[in-house]
């Protein structure tokens, strides 16, 4: 029997953003922005699947093959939205049908002069020898930067 174990963490990760809520709510909220910054790079994962059905209760799924065979694959639920203010959700990550976390993370958009505030809370268990809880921190401290940039993108095309 293989040997199980869990370990729990909770990260923030803070950004000052120069454009306003409504923008930096709708790059999560909206599906066709979402695909722009919530990925990964195209020379070195295939898209297998991608839904998004942003809504109380509603899921979303990202699901790809890296270049080394491996499948990983997103799959989140969400629990409370408030437009322009909150997003939490629950998600689990799987690599090659293995659950390795599950998490529960609260995202918070606060007016700050011309701009706002963004606050990601994440609680989550990483099961059975997941590598290090900063892989989560570093990887979703990356996936908010892709969003930052996409989002000053939009900020300048309008």
């Amino acid at each position: 029997m293989t040997e199980r174990s869990s370990h729990h963490d909770t990260f923030t990760i803070e950004r000052d953003i120069g454009a306003p809520p409504n923008l930096v709510f709708f790059a999560w909220a909206n599906a066709d922005a979402k695909a722009q910054w919530f990925t990964a790079p195209a020379d070195k994962w295939e898209l297998i699947e991608r839904h998004l059905d942003f809504r109380e209760g509603g899921t979303e799924r990202l699901k790809g093959r890296w270049q080394s065979g491996t499948v990983s694959d997103f799959t989140c639920e969400y629990r409370d939205i408030v437009p322009d203010q909150r997003i939490v959700y629950s998600y689990d990550m799987h690599h090659n049908d293995k659950r390795l976390s599950c998490s529960l993370a609260t995202i918070e958009f606060t007016p700050n002069g011309q701009g706002t505030h963004l606050k990601l809370t994440e609680q989550v268990v990483h099961f059975d020898g997941y590598p290090t809880p900063e892989d989560r921190k570093t990887g979703t401290e990356k996936l908010i930067d892709m969003a930052l940039a996409y989002i000053i993108s939009q900020k300048a095309e309008v």
